[in-house]
């Protein structure tokens, strides 16, 4: 396409626009402490190189303005008194904290030297690289690894987004997201979108207001659970199960779309004869959702053209068996005729770190800077042989076990941008692991518990304090600009990156030329160069992108090995797995494991997000902390009555690993039966409850949304339970 312009010129230019205090400026950048989906513009009010105030940008085409509690809290974040500011070289025990001031030259000649000796003495596959949050930096932390040698990258969306991935590329070759502005029936699987993306909530609403239909599935009561038209409250885990329950009701009523079926899948005659022992009736003694209710959502889903489908990132595939569950619900988009039909799940490929707007980038091309084949098996290669031959990176829930039994290699050096160990199954286990590293580098804002244990820490700065490459589906592009000055000697991600680079990828040519001229590679083929972009401080709308194609299938098939939707998966039938999506208790449950569940009678499930925290990030700000400054365990009444607690009360949460004290909210958000946990809080250490190896098989992802646990009053010192 030709060179994009804007769509409207932004007063005051790339320096910030005056406000009527002629000693404050306003300049714009963008708050990326949260999910790609989101990143809300920004105003930021600079007086002296300060920043002052913080506001929405009204004219962004995302955010329109808005902020969620974590943005508003910017000033907090930037300016806590905990920021790192100097690298640092630890001189006491791991876990001590105990670290001296060193100079950026001395900390990179020494973190090169050290990672290049052990790539002579072992391979560059004995160093793995890890990115958490943010995810800005992530294809340039790729490309340094290869340039490396090393195919050992890998993410926190190791337990985030990727087995959603994968269970789609084995169903569709790939997924869309719902057309919110033209669906008539939305189908909310397990996702919060008020805190997980408040900035687009006001899409989903003004949706409603025009008539479209709401069907929430999930355990918890959610701000969304007043909009739902049917609130399908299943027990954890049992996604799988619902969705067959009503591909029962849709192909034994014939509401599927028999042409799509017909001409479009494979696999669909095993699968309706899966399914007919999923009745409604049977399927509400497995899932707890009563059989009136699953024909009516079966039926409206069905009925109501368009139809769409919308998940999170990660509720129904943190299962033992979630690559399957996952598949199970995205197979009633095909069975509906929904798939990539206006108004449903629009398939639109990224254009740049996870976000479409229309047009393509050289993103993949560029993180690739070496094939497979030139490098060692990734860890864990054998052992989750689907992941690998769908995701273009390692599966990091392996790294401790890479480092605990070394073989075929060990893992001896880490390279880590925002690594929170707890994120871990097991994460005392995770932890043990990190310290039987030879050398580890931590990137970070602030000294985390992660950092306490590494070598040498660097101190990185917020997105106030650099520039990045921003893209949105409102066919939208911004490069930022730093608002102010990098605090005390702290560093972009990127420039650490491409400093470090110069010591262990000398032989990357690109990567040698620094970071803006790598993000214009990227950008070649969108015709934008950033020249052009640091001209429009606020961004720029992108002009001549393509019309939205629909039904791209009819073109040139589906992107699996059949050409086809496989109800029954080629792939996995070829790995001697299931093909069809078949669906399994938990490994731990009231089903699975009865003879646990004396002990263990209630469900545990943990990792929902609260609006005002993203991962650990922002739990240390005054504003945030304040809207839930504890911990606490979420319990139904009844089950608070049965063991005689009161709201506050200190209780001992255990589970069949270990056990953790907590204290109790009783609410009638989570059902019977079910404690919920929300993620983020350092203390209790709730991963710790939880076996390292607790993973789905296919994917290595955790079973962190359903375990067995019992729930008891703490009791004093001295005291025991009777």
């Amino acid at each position: 396409m030709g060179r994009t312009t804007p769509n409207h010129q932004i007063e005051g230019g790339s320096k910030g626009a005056k406000v009527g205090n002629p000693d404050i400026e306003v300049r714009h950048t963008i708050c990326s402490i949260c999910n790609p989906g989101s990143h809300c513009g920004i105003d930021a009010y600079v007086k002296d190189g300060v920043i002052i105030k913080v506001e929405g940008t009204k004219s962004h085409p995302h955010s329109a303005g808005t902020l969620c509690p974590k943005g508003a809290a910017s000033r907090q974040y930037i300016y806590h008194k905990d920021r790192l500011k100097t690298p640092l070289l630890r001189t006491g025990e791991q876990g001590s904290g105990r670290f001296e001031p060193i100079s950026w030259d001395e900390a990179m000649d020494r973190i090169g030297e050290t990672l290049n000796r052990i790539k002579e003495e072992s391979g560059p596959e004995t160093v793995a690289f890890y990115v958490g949050y943010s995810k800005w930096m992530r294809p340039f932390v790729k490309r340094l690894a290869h340039s490396f040698g090393s195919p050992n990258y890998c993410t926190e969306s190791s337990t985030c987004h990727t087995a959603t991935v994968v269970a789609s590329e084995l169903t569709y070759g790939g997924f869309g997201d719902p057309e919110i502005g033209k669906t008539r029936c939305l189908l909310v699987w397990s996702k919060n979108p008020f805190y997980s993306n408040p900035s687009a909530i006001r899409r989903l609403l003004d949706a409603r207001e025009r008539g479209m239909k709401i069907i929430e599935v999930g355990p918890l009561i959610t701000p969304l659970t007043a909009h739902a038209d049917i609130h399908l409250r299943i027990r954890p885990g049992t996604s799988g199960a619902l969705a067959h329950g009503m591909a029962n009701v849709i192909i034994e009523e014939e509401l599927f779309d028999m042409d799509f079926v017909e001409n479009w899948t494979l696999g669909f005659e095993e699968y309706r004869a899966y399914v007919q022992q999923f009745s409604p009736e049977e399927t509400e003694k497995v899932t707890g959702v009563s059989s009136r209710l699953i024909r009516e959502a079966a039926r409206l889903y069905a009925t109501t053209k368009p139809a769409a489908l919308m998940t999170s990132a990660s509720p129904t595939v943190h299962h033992t068996n979630g690559v399957q569950n996952h598949r199970a619900l995205i197979a009633l988009v095909g069975l509906t005729g929904n798939f990539d039909r206006e108004g449903g799940n629009v398939v639109s490929p990224d254009t740049y770190l996870y976000m479409s707007a229309g047009v393509g980038s050289r993103q993949y091309e560029y993180e690739q800077s070496r094939p497979w084949s030139e490098m060692a098996p990734r860890m864990a290669q054998d052992k989750y042989p689907i992941w690998s031959g769908m995701i273009a990176e390692a599966q990091a829930m392996h790294l401790p076990f890479q480092i605990q039994n070394p073989e075929p290699y060990p893992i001896r050096g880490l390279v880590a941008f925002g690594m929170n160990y707890r994120m871990w199954p097991g994460s005392d286990f995770m932890l043990q692991s990190l310290k039987k590293l030879d050398f580890m580098v931590n990137v970070d804002l602030f000294m985390t518990d992660t950092c306490k244990v590494a070598d040498i820490v660097l101190p990185a700065c917020t997105s106030f304090e650099r520039s990045e490459l921003k893209f949105y589906p409102e066919k939208y592009v911004m490069w930022t600009t730093p608002v102010i000055k990098p605090l005390g000697e702290s560093r972009s991600d990127a420039d650490i990156i491409f400093d470090l680079a110069k010591r262990i990828a000398p032989d990357d040519p690109l990567m040698q030329q620094g970071y803006e001229a790598n993000v214009d590679w990227i950008l070649e083929p969108t015709g934008i160069r950033l020249e052009e972009l640091k001209g429009h401080p606020k961004g720029m709308m992108l002009k001549d992108v393509p019309k939205i194609r629909y039904k791209k299938y009819e073109e040139r098939g589906f992107p699996t090995p059949s050409g086809k939707m496989e109800f029954a998966s080629t792939i996995l039938k070829e790995e001697d797995l299931d093909p069809l999506p078949t669906f399994r208790e938990s490994r731990l449950s009231l089903v699975s494991t009865p003879e646990l569940c004396s002990d263990y009678p209630l469900i545990l499930t943990t990792g929902a997000r609260l609006p005002m925290f993203i991962h650990s990030r922002t739990f240390r700000l005054p504003w945030t902390k304040r809207l839930r400054p504890e911990p606490m365990l979420d319990i139904n009444p009844r089950d608070a009555k049965e063991r005689n607690l009161s709201q506050g009360d200190e209780v001992l949460l255990s589970t069949p690993r270990n056990s953790v004290r907590v204290k109790a909210n009783i609410t009638e958000m989570v059902p019977p039966g079910v404690i919920n946990i929300f993620h983020g809080y350092s203390e209790p250490e709730v991963n710790r409850l939880i076996d390292p190896d607790y993973l789905d098989p296919i994917s290595g992802f955790p079973g962190f949304k359903s375990l067995i646990c019992q729930v008891e009053k703490a009791m004093r010192t001295g005291e025991r339970h009777k």
